[in-house]
């Protein structure tokens, strides 16, 4: 079936993508623009991948001529949330003399990372680049001339949070009732009750809008009017709009389904990212095999989700360059020592992450090839930036001396491919259907640079090969709820990831860790969504290397204590100092992976670490250096202290402790203070609330 899928919720000045599902790259596909708010002059391409650019508020209807037929898509489409924006850099904080720099590139999400589009300008003693962004975090990085010096800084636009919302269904006699739960932003005024609801049904239900009866915050659909299962989708609004929630509803029967939740194995997972090549050690080449006689140690972590970096024929060590997206690199072995591997694997009950690439390709890519040397076939497989003279002689085709394809960054030897191509999509969804039922989940790499509305496709697809596959997106440094609307379960949580680091390096107090973990519901990411916990990765320093061991320790113990998912980076508990480099097996720090094991096993045997709230307490510390804070659940409470420095904190929690230090076993000695009691904490406590 061609249709676009699920009805899309944007804002003027957001495109959105219209592309039919699975296009087949030798027919035809035509958009047409069936409806538009009275005031709008936008128009829609004929083409079979174009963008609606929506340019007042209300509803737009667009038409797909596919081979299967006809197919509409609602576009719902609320007023502008950007506001003005301006990004400032001293020129003293750059290395280069200020009479060398010709120019400042500035790229972020807001110019999809594309070097050379956006340049800042010299006002004074600093560089500035201005523009229109939605409110909340944006990341930037300013070049300076060719690339010989980058610098990173993070601005916040001020403006409103967003909404919340969650959507739950029953059935009632004849009736579907679906109730929403909308909550506004810490920074509205407005009460729940009052936030309006915008509902509406799936366009691929045959079902007039009418049928679906709204009263405020309630919707109800007739179960005789449902011959299939169909979507209800509902965003809340504020001042800004939600992410969406969406529920469906069964045929006939008292079916219901939440196809925004992530899969329920991934809320009390514990994952462990394996840098593949340097896994086996200095001296011992990794293999499929290899990993596989490596399974008793990391299940020996608790760990029971592996996430191995990319697998496929690349000429690279890290193996983000893909030459071939459908073979194993021989240096790890073959597909059946991959599959062998896996079915070890689940033997032992641990699940299995695939890092899928498919935002770029290596530049020896056969496609990449052949686009360059001008084949018809695979001409607009890649984006290519016209360098040449408009009068240029174009009969020898495209070449390095006049073309240059896309690229994010100066990541020169990956070219984007042009998700705008029929052939691309087909050729990638493919790649997705190889190896979905072969794994567990997608780590997908460079997330934000691949189109919203092919994840959804991509998120559809694997649930029909496993409603319980994983995805999980890399979209840092950007954390944006909307990669949670039908596309992503587990985000990078990249908030905490800084606030530790932040933290380690004495440039933030260790309380700035729960405002950390309050940023994703100020961003306005669902109570579904799940947060990665990590205090580093392949693309990141090590956290022993710059702030020790101490530091180290504390941070650890935060990604297991505090709400997510919390993820170990192979080599982190056995004391490495250099990202990518081979495992030390036999001087590793044995002591550090003790630390790891226990933590594990500790918030995998304590519900309130697993799935519980956080919430703030009354605390005094002794040091910045020390915070506490309590997580629970209905049947269990529990307080958490955290140190990342040397020695002990004092640290003063409420009354009403258990005896036991949960991590260790130990027995804890208390001291009556004030109106709580004290104890004394190294890296980390967790004990039990009695009270």
């Amino acid at each position: 079936m061609n249709h676009p899928g699920p009805p899309r919720f944007t804002t003027v000045g957001d495109a959105v993508e219209l592309a039919p599902r699975d296009p087949d790259p030798n027919e035809s596909y035509e958009w047409t623009l069936l409806d538009a708010p009275a005031e709008s002059d936008t128009t829609v391409g004929d083409g079979a991948v174009e963008y609606l650019r929506p340019d007042v508020p209300g509803v737009y209807r667009v038409e797909l001529a596919a081979p299967d037929g006809t197919h509409q898509l609602t576009v719902r489409t609320f007023p502008d949330e950007r506001e003005p924006a301006r990004f400032e850099i001293p020129v003293e904080d750059f290395e280069t003399p200020a009479e060398e720099i010709d120019r400042v590139g500035v790229i972020g999400l807001f110019n999809d990372h594309l070097w050379g589009r956006d340049e800042a300008v010299r006002e004074g003693d600093r560089y500035v680049f201005e523009a229109q962004l939605e409110p909340g975090v944006h990341n930037s990085t300013f070049i300076v001339n060719d690339g010989e010096e980058h610098h990173h800084r993070e601005f916040t636009v001020e403006g409103p949070g967003r909404p919340r919302i969650s959507l739950d269904a029953v059935r009632d006699g004849d009736v579907f009732r679906i109730e929403a739960d909308a909550r506004p932003p810490a920074d509205s005024s407005t009460e729940a009750s009052a936030l309006d609801v915008v509902f509406c049904l799936d366009d691929r239900a045959d079902l007039e809008e009418s049928v679906l009866e709204v009263d405020g915050q309630t919707a109800k659909l007739p179960a005789s009017a449902i011959d299939e299962p169909v979507g209800v989708h509902a965003v809340a609004l504020d001042q800004r709009h939600s992410v969406r929630d969406t529920v469906v509803v069964g045929d006939g029967g008292d079916t219901i389904a939440h196809p925004n939740e992530p899969p329920a194995w991934v809320e009390t997972a514990t994952i462990y990212e394996i840098y593949v090549r340097a896994f086996a050690g200095e001296r011992v080449q990794t293999t499929f095999s290899a990993l596989e006689r490596r399974l008793p140690y990391i299940e020996s972590l608790g760990v029971d989700t592996v996430w191995l970096t990319p697998i496929l024929a690349s000429p690279t060590e890290h193996g983000y360059h893909i030459t071939d997206f459908f073979e194993v690199a021989t240096d790890l072995g073959t597909r059946e020592e991959f599959e062998s591997f896996v079915a070890a694997c689940h033997e032992r009950d641990i699940k299995v992450v695939f890092d899928l690439v498919i935002n770029h390709a290596d530049h020896e890519h056969p496609a990449f090839a052949q686009s360059a040397a001008g084949v018809p076939e695979f001409r607009d497989w890649f984006v290519w930036n016209d360098r040449a003279e408009p009068d240029a002689d174009r009969s020898r085709g495209p070449g390095p001396d006049d073309m240059r394809a896309q690229r994010y960054f100066n990541w020169s030897n990956i070219p984007n491919f042009n998700y705008g191509e029929p052939a691309v999509r087909s050729f990638l969804l493919d790649v997705v259907e190889e190896w979905a039922p072969l794994v567990d989940g997608f780590r997908c790499d460079v997330a934000w640079g691949v189109p919203h509305g092919f994840w959804k496709e991509v998120r559809e697809r694997v649930h029909e090969i496993d409603p319980e596959f994983l995805l999980l997106d890399e979209t840092v440094p950007v954390h944006d709820p909307d990669y949670h609307d039908l596309e992503f379960d587990l985000h990078y949580g990249t908030e905490v990831y800084s606030a530790l680091r932040q933290i380690g390096s004495g440039d933030a107090p260790a309380g700035a860790l729960l405002d950390a973990v309050a940023d994703a519901e100020r961003a306005g990411f669902p109570d579904q969504a799940l947060q990665m916990r990590y205090v580093e990765n392949h693309d990141e320093e090590r956290y022993l290397a710059e702030y020790g061991r101490d530091g180290l320790r504390g941070a650890v113990a935060a990604t297991f204590t505090m709400p997510g998912v919390p993820m170990i980076y192979a080599g982190q508990e056995r004391g490495m100092t250099d990202s990518r480099g081979p495992i030390e097996w036999q001087s590793g720090d044995t002591g550090l992976t003790n630390v790891h094991r226990r933590l594990s096993k500790t918030r995998s045997e304590t519900p309130a670490l697993e799935s519980g709230t956080l919430e703030r307490i009354e605390y005094h510390t002794d040091t910045e250096q020390a915070v506490a804070f309590a997580r629970a659940t209905d049947d269990q409470r529990v307080f958490v202290a955290l140190h990342f420095g040397p020695g002990t904190a004092t640290v003063r929690l409420p009354e009403g402790i258990g005896s036991t230090e949960l991590v260790t076993g130990a027995p804890i000695e208390a001291t009556p203070r004030d109106d709580g009691v004290a104890v004394s904490v190294a890296d980390v406590l967790v004990v039990e609330a009695t009270d």
